[in-house]
């Protein structure tokens, strides 16, 4: 009874509170054929000790990103991540209310997501940024349903180059309410002849799916000469210590995941997603935004200043139903940002880009293979003589988990079966790289 505390009583009176004679009339609604005939064949209960060493046993059996060679990227990048950060994140300071309803007791929450979206604006190039988003797939569906609602257009332009998992989730929102229009990713750069004046926005991804830079300039000139938006979609937030922040480069809604930044890879989530856009634009952006005053004795305080959502308003005017803002999350990569400092971050994205570079120097060593990104930040798509899939496999056996193949996240590109992403990062080693050249080459024998 530890974890189920009502007495027999007690159910009793709850149920003729109700109305209702038994459980079972509470389950009427649910059809015949959805009812389980049988219980679950699940084991007996345990201990907790036995139930701990079981699920120990489980994860032993996980290869995890640090127990080895590892190149995985294609969205969830692995970073080092100071040991600063988790301490902070426990701090009382930090732990007041969840959700910031009651700026009164939620301070340290409220200030925390005020520096985050002033770091967060700041990387993106725009004016001004909400107080983060479940993550980046789910941040690009929100800035798709927002340029919607600002353009009254329903065409949406997708570059095929943005990571298949976040067209899947852009789809999945709209639904029928939108017409998507998938351009190929060979036109991916230019999207000729694809905009009209029902177009309500451009999505494009730099550095893309396969680790291409692309010409945001040129996307945003040919998007507002038909009166459309460009939305630029970031996976990993760390190229922006490279390369020119969106915003600067005529973006109108910058979306990313933060991951990179404070958050370790693990098995299913969660991560952060960051949008940001013009100071025009602020009343159709969905999420939070929390702001800066001062109380009645002119003291510094923080409140939650936009909360567009149904929760707060007739739901027909909320401009998204989400119910979190990965508020953790975004904590540790404020803190992880503010300890690299702008300095720090420029450094750490140099770090990655030659780490990259010394992982393609290597590769187009190896026989057989092609370098297909000739512009990248740390991540870079390669053309293997022979499936990917198979080679992916043996290697892991190995103990290297060498990228991802192409032809499991997006089976639509052409040659797609012998197309293999890998990322490297600071974390990247020379011997990391000898150990997956000479992997992949006996491999290809």
């Amino acid at each position: 009874m530890r974890y189920l505390p009502h007495t027999e009583a007690e159910r009793a009176e709850m149920l003729a509170t109700i109305g209702v004679d038994d459980i079972a009339a509470l389950f009427a609604a649910v059809p015949q054929s959805a009812r389980l005939k049988s219980p679950l064949d699940l084991p007996p209960h345990s201990p907790e000790y036995l139930v701990e060493a079981h699920m120990r046993a489980l994860a032993a059996k996980n290869h995890a990103a640090g127990d080895g060679p590892f190149f995985v990227g294609a969205g969830a990048y692995r970073h080092h991540v100071p040991a600063t950060v988790d301490h902070l994140i426990q701090r009382s300071e930090w732990l007041t209310a969840y959700t910031p309803y009651q700026p009164e007791v939620s301070q340290g929450t409220l200030q925390m997501l005020f520096e985050f979206q002033t770091q967060v604006a700041h990387l993106l190039g725009m004016d001004v940024a909400n107080a983060s988003m479940y993550d980046g797939s789910t941040a690009t569906a929100e800035a798709v349903l927002m340029a919607k609602r600002l353009t009254r257009r329903n065409r949406i332009v997708l570059s095929s180059g943005l990571h298949p998992h976040y067209r899947d989730v852009v789809r999945t929102y709209v639904g029928d309410g939108l017409d998507l229009v998938m351009i190929p990713h060979s036109q991916a750069g230019t999207l000729p002849l694809n905009i009209d004046d029902q177009t309500a926005a451009i999505v494009v991804q730099t550095p893309d799916f396969y680790g291409s830079l692309r010409n945001i300039e040129e996307l945003a000139d040919l998007a507002h000469e038909a009166g459309a938006l460009l939305i630029v979609v970031v996976t990993e937030i760390v190229a922006l210590g490279q390369i020119e922040a969106p915003g600067a480069l005529g973006a109108d809604i910058v979306v990313a995941e933060g991951q990179s930044i404070g958050n370790a890879l693990n098995f299913g989530g969660p991560y952060v997603g960051l949008m940001a856009t013009h100071k025009e634009f602020v009343r159709q952006m969905p999420g939070r935004l929390c702001g800066e005053t001062v109380d009645a004795d002119g003291n510094r305080g923080f409140v939650l200043t936009l909360s567009t959502r149904e929760q707060h308003i007739r739901r027909e005017k909320a401009t998204s139903n989400i119910c979190t803002n990965s508020g953790l999350c975004a904590l540790a990569f404020s803190i992880h940002m503010g300890l690299l400092g702008e300095a720090g971050f420029v450094k750490l994205a140099r770090l990655n880009h030659a780490r990259a570079c010394a992982l393609a120097a290597a590769l187009v060593k190896v026989p057989g293979v092609e370098l297909v990104t000739h512009t990248f930040f740390n991540e870079m798509t390669i053309r293997l003589p022979k499936p990917a899939a198979p080679i992916v496999e043996t290697l892991a056996a190995k103990g290297i988990l060498a990228g991802v193949p192409v032809s499991r996240l997006d089976p639509t590109h052409r040659d797609v079966a012998n197309l293999l992403v890998l990322a490297a990062t600071e974390l990247t080693t020379d011997d990391d790289i000898a150990a997956l050249t000479s992997a992949l080459t006996e491999a290809l024998k």
